[in-house]
């Protein structure tokens, strides 16, 4: 079994940046067959959706409304996904989450971000 912490999230005016990180922690070997990973984020009254997603290739995949101002990268040695977020709107207030790409049942504490002057 997998735990996944989130962190690195925090208070920011339109315009700032953040960079968010996931840390695996548990199991080498479900460590090692993780494939994909995905930040996920879920605003007050809304649905979780996906933010951006990559493969142990590196391949990537963002949401159309983050794509251009926010990058996916992982660090496949510590087993660490990052998520920069540049050019942050209002509308990207909301607590962000990591998990496998397609999700696995099971969510972590996620970490909350706040975009607001």
């Amino acid at each position: 079994q997998v735990q996944l912490v989130e962190s690195g999230g925090g208070l920011v005016q339109p315009g700032g940046s953040l960079r968010l990180s996931c840390a695996a922690s548990g199991s080498i070997f479900s460590i090692n067959s993780i494939n994909a990973m995905g930040w996920y984020r879920q605003a007050p009254g809304k649905q979780r959706e996906l933010v951006a997603a990559i493969t142990g290739g590196g391949s990537t995949n963002y949401a159309a409304s983050v794509k251009g101002r926010f990058t996916i990268s992982r660090d496949k040695a510590k087993i660490t996904v990052y998520l920069q977020m540049n050019s942050l709107k209002p509308e990207d207030t909301a607590v962000y989450y990591c998990n496998t790409y397609p999700f696995l049942p099971g969510w972590g504490q996620g970490t909350q971000v706040t975009v607001s002057s």
